[in-house]
């Protein structure tokens, strides 16, 4: 009887081990790192609008992507991304900026009603990702629209970061190169702080209208004057 227990407690056993292989392990969350930027000193400084950041569709997911060898993308196993990535790009591009142009007047779009930015900064990033192999690479391209409508730089960036392997150094280093883009766009958008005021142009008055002529110039009919004959009219 000994005997025929041993075979089903060992089946029982690994069909217990089976199912406890299966459970999902727990998955990480990660969330780009902001970094120190200094907070602003001042309660002014440069009117600055940031967006609409534009951000690929690849990345417009909760999965973190991983860059393969072949240049392919899978998802990652163990780690995803804790909520939106776009948001995350957009408050690490808010802090970074407004910390290093040393402004409080640094929103995202859209921007409240009443807000005359100085510089409006039109971003799109296009790639953002990494692999265990594979270095963390950021590509974007910004345009700077100045008050009057003017485009006053455009610049596409292309930025690499090394890493560790693993999917925290991973994400880590993508923090790194957004931090290393705002840097660089402040130093573009520092120049655009001191741009002259709009002056509006003078308004031009309606002409006068003109002045009735003193006598009409239309061509006069000459009067019937009598014509006087000799000859005399008998009346009987």
């Amino acid at each position: 009887m000994t005997a025929l227990r041993l075979p089903f407690i060992l089946l029982l056993a690994g069909v217990l081990g089976l199912a406890g292989c299966s459970v999902h392990q727990p998955v990480s969350l990660y969330q780009l790192d902001s970094g120190t930027p200094p907070q602003p000193a001042q309660s002014g400084g440069m009117a600055v609008l940031l967006g609409p950041v534009l951000v690929a569709d690849y990345l417009q997911r909760e999965t973190l992507l991983q860059r393969q060898p072949d240049g392919s993308l899978q998802a990652a196993t163990d780690g995803r991304w804790a909520g939106s990535l776009s948001s995350d790009i957009d408050q690490l591009l808010l802090r970074q900026v407004a910390g290093h142009l040393d402004s409080q007047r640094v929103v995202l779009a859209p921007a409240s009603q009443g807000f005359t930015p100085d510089v409006q900064v039109l971003l799109s990033i296009t790639r953002l990702d990494s692999g265990v192999s594979q270095p963390a690479v950021l590509d974007a391209q910004w345009r700077l629209i100045d008050r009057r409508g003017q485009v006053r730089d455009n610049r596409i960036i292309h930025l690499q970061e090394v890493h560790a392997g693993s999917t925290a150094a991973q994400v880590q280093a993508q923090g790194v190169l957004l931090q290393r883009l705002a840097q660089q766009l402040s130093v573009a958008l520092k120049p655009l702080a001191n741009q002259p005021p709009i002056v509006e142009a003078p308004r031009r008055q309606a002409p006068a209208p003109a002045k009735p002529a003193a006598q009409d110039k239309q061509p006069k009919i000459p009067m019937a004057a009598p014509i006087r004959t000799d000859m005399e009219v008998f009346r009987f």
